[in-house]
């Protein structure tokens, strides 16, 4: 399956509300990057996403709620410079 921004941005709304644990979330993240199925025009900002998603268990890089504020900021960016 294609890794989209959208479905990037999904899984770090269900990680903010709790549908997912930081585990499933680096889980995903690095089968992501195992898979590294991205959206071409999106590989580059995805992959340092998705990268940093994957480090979210380790101590030295645990995941902040300004990193999945900073994430979603990105993710808006693109979606919606493309848009004008």
């Amino acid at each position: 399956m294609k890794i989209t921004p959208q479905i990037t941005a999904d899984k770090i709304a269900d990680y903010l509300h709790g549908k997912v644990s930081q585990a499933e979330l680096v889980d995903w993240a690095e089968r992501a990057m195992m898979d590294a199925d991205f959206e071409p025009a999106d590989a580059e900002m995805l992959s340092d996403i998705i990268g940093r998603l994957g480090l979210a268990d380790v101590a030295e890089f645990g995941l902040r709620w300004q990193d999945c504020e900073e994430f979603r900021s990105r993710r808006c960016a693109r979606v919606c410079g493309a848009a004008q």
